[in-house]
């Protein structure tokens, strides 16, 4: 028997003890984690910075802030979560009650991303732990210093028989997806997903596909321009762009172009000095494979403003692609990178077109100042969530689903949801021995209409 069969093994013989279901267990758990990631914080940042060269400040803003604020949610609301739920009883089955059962799914596999690596990880392991699940995670083998870090974190400070990290790359990932699981949560590219959903469906095991994909911006003929540059710069050279929500190209109305690309030169320069690549708020590319796949895509493509690179460091500075034709190298798939493509259009009607025409995205960003624009749009287009005049923001909301739809992915989470995700809702209904109505029982002769207006 193999490590990770044994594992596992091991893992749901303790589920099955029960022990993980006591909802102050859960909450130990989740306070447990909060601790480690407290006492563990400095360490972090500094696999953050080492992975990603993510400032202190944005390691903090952008991961492990927003899952210190998952865990304080969570801890506040487990038990409400987690209550048993009373639900209306049709008059055909009285005398009886029903209601829902809310329970664990079992045991589970976390598989995420290095873009976030502690963010992605930790937001489903939280889910996972308030849900009652026992977890193996497997990480991204390219952000090694963040898992590294969460190793330590997850092995050092929980039992092995509840949650446990597997580091490793793609050989660890196979061995992992052979084994039958409760449920597998994977945050990654569409074509990973379809392994993994490949694989899962030998087993029927049900999946969360967090996925990605060219996430569009309108820029509409009644919008404001100057705000829609100083919101996008955030949005898109976050992270250098290594975002699955980030800004994937532009649908600007032509009649704001040319002032939306003079504010958008102005604030990058603003935000990150002449040089950005010398910038300390200004990050690296994951690796090399990677940077050369996004130097391919901006090679031929006419470069309006930007382009430096520094081999060495792996790091591009924002480059903004115009004018760009449909049938570009950068068009045809994700950028995830510092590189923000943009085309103009005449009639909002083309736009949309334009977006219906390729695979739902995970995200879509509509600036306009008009209300029947926007929700043309968004009557038009379907895509995994968005902004109004802004961008990236709602993944930080744990009062909003996040997930995809189609090629960016299925199921959603953050908050209850991630609870949600992980929690199998069991339907019970309980009927009173007495008094025994035997309506429902044949012959029906006679019985036709009251049982018909019974379940009316």
């Amino acid at each position: 028997m193999d490590i990770y069969q044994e594992k596992l093994d091991e893992q749901r013989k303790y589920f099955l003890t029960g022990e993980t279901r006591n909802i102050r267990h859960r909450k130990n758990n989740l306070k447990r984690l909060y601790e480690a990631i407290k006492e563990n914080e400095d360490m972090i940042l500094q696999a953050l910075a080492e992975d990603l060269g993510k400032s202190r400040t944005e390691g903090y803003a952008t991961e492990v802030g927003i899952v210190l604020n998952e865990l304080r949610n969570a801890i506040r609301n487990v038990s409400k979560w987690a209550r048993k739920k009373s639900v209306p009883t049709a008059l055909l089955h009285f005398p009886s009650r029903s209601y829902v059962i809310k329970e664990p799914i079992g045991s589970v596999l976390i598989m995420s991303p290095w873009n976030y690596p502690f963010q992605l990880t930790m937001v489903p392991f939280i889910g996972a732990l308030a849900a009652g699940c026992t977890v193996i995670v497997k990480p991204s083998r390219y952000s090694q210093a963040t898992s590294k870090a969460m190793k330590h974190i997850i092995n050092d400070y929980f039992p092995e028989k509840e949650c446990f990290l597997f580091e490793g790359g793609r050989e660890v990932n196979t061995a992992l997806l052979d084994l039958k699981w409760d449920y597998i949560f994977f945050t990654g590219s569409p074509s990973v997903g379809k392994i993994v959903l490949s694989k899962a469906a030998e087993n029927l095991t049900p999946v969360t596909l967090e996925l990605g994909g060219k996430s569009p911006v309108i820029i509409t003929e009644h919008s404001d321009e100057v705000l829609a540059a100083k919101r996008l710069i955030y949005g898109k050279f976050l992270n250098l762009g290594q975002t699955c929500v980030a800004p994937d190209y532009i649908l600007i109305h032509k009649s704001k172009t040319k002032r939306f690309l003079s504010e958008v030169e102005k604030g990058i320069k603003k935000a990150f000095g002449e040089d950005p690549i010398s910038s300390p708020d200004y990050g690296k590319i994951i690796n090399r494979h990677h940077y050369e796949r996004l130097m391919g895509l901006i090679k031929g493509s006419p470069v309006y403003y930007g382009g430096k690179r520094d081999d060495e460091k792996l790091k591009i500075a924002p480059t903004i692609l115009f004018p760009v034709c449909v049938d570009e190298p950068v068009m045809q798939e994700e950028i995830f990178g510092p590189v923000m493509p943009v085309i103009e259009y005449e009639d909002l009607d083309e736009a949309i077109k334009f977006i219906n025409d390729r695979p739902h995205p995970l995200a879509l960003y509509i600036f306009s100042d008009r209300k029947s624009e926007i929700e043309k749009v968004h009557g038009l287009t379907l895509f995994g969530g968005g902004c109004i005049n802004d961008a990236i923001m709602h993944i930080v909301s744990h009062n909003l689903p996040f997930g995809g739809v189609g090629n960016s992915g299925m199921g959603s989470y953050h908050g209850k949801r991630s609870f949600d995700t992980f929690t199998h809702e069991k339907g019970i209904l309980k009927h009173y021995k007495w008094p025994d109505i035997t309506l429902r029982n044949p012959p029906y002769k006679g019985k036709d209409k009251i049982i018909r207006l019974m379940l009316h």
